[in-house]
């Protein structure tokens, strides 16, 4: 998207009616909701490594990407970036202290060797992030800094999209949805219409692009699991590998 297009949605966003205005930020809202669901998600998982003292063969991957993916997604939110999209800001600011939370608590119950290993990918996604923030305020004015950090967040967010379609891929192999509980893709679907909503709405095609592809992914996740259900056992809820 042009600094022209840009300006356009901006003044879009501006001169909205009261209704526009309504829907506008009632899926905002909605999508912050839903996107609270997949953040608590993994707190089974982290019952489970407490009570056993132990990280056991869990990965930690997941958060690490998740709070980088939140905090450039933070980034863009705030007004130092972006003007209007203050519920992309407020989800994902959340969605960081979770992701930190989890791997505090995954370094804390690591041994000494996963420790350090953590810890050193946890001063690196601070790191990439504090440069992120560095060149966009130093080297671009706003304009220029919306569209820098808006095509990292789109990047972040369909790279973090992989994680469904390796569930996809899981539930076609296996031929059953054990490992992709309804709720979970249920609410990652909710959440990425929310969020496609709010985008669209807001004429904002860094927010809706990947929202959109979020959202069909959901609905194939739904479909699959729909069609495989029959065939499946207890389901178990897997390790949050992305949210909106």
């Amino acid at each position: 998207m042009n600094s022209l297009g840009l300006s356009v949605a901006a003044s879009a966003a501006k001169s909205g009616s009261p209704v526009h205005d309504i829907c506008c930020y009632g899926a905002g809202i909605a999508g912050n909701i839903f996107a609270l669901v997949l953040f608590v998600s993994p707190l089974p998982t982290f019952k489970r490594i407490v009570r056993n003292g132990s990280t056991e063969q869990f990965s930690v991957m997941p958060y690490i990407y998740s709070l980088l993916n939140c905090l450039i997604c933070m980034w863009y939110g705030l007004p130092f970036v972006s003007y209007g999209v203050v519920l992309v800001a407020t989800v994902n600011s959340i969605g960081a202290v979770f992701q930190l939370a989890y791997t505090a608590a995954f370094i804390s119950f690591a041994d000494a060797k996963q420790r350090v290993k953590v810890s050193s990918l946890l001063a690196t996604v601070f790191c990439v992030f504090g440069l992120i923030v560095y060149v966009s305020l130093a080297l671009f004015d706003h304009q220029t800094r919306q569209i820098f950090i808006g095509y990292l967040s789109v990047a972040s967010l369909i790279f973090m999209f992989a994680s469904p379609l390796s569930i996809i891929n899981l539930v076609i192999r296996t031929r059953s949805v054990e490992y992709m509980p309804f709720y979970l893709s249920l609410s990652m679907f909710l959440m990425s219409v929310s969020f496609f909503t709010y985008g669209v709405l807001l004429h904002d095609f860094f927010i809706y692009i990947p929202n959109g592809i979020g959202t069909v992914l959901g609905v194939i996740q739904l479909l699959l699991y729909a069609y495989y259900r029959k065939g499946s056992r207890d389901e178990r809820l897997p390790l949050l590998v992305t949210h909106a």
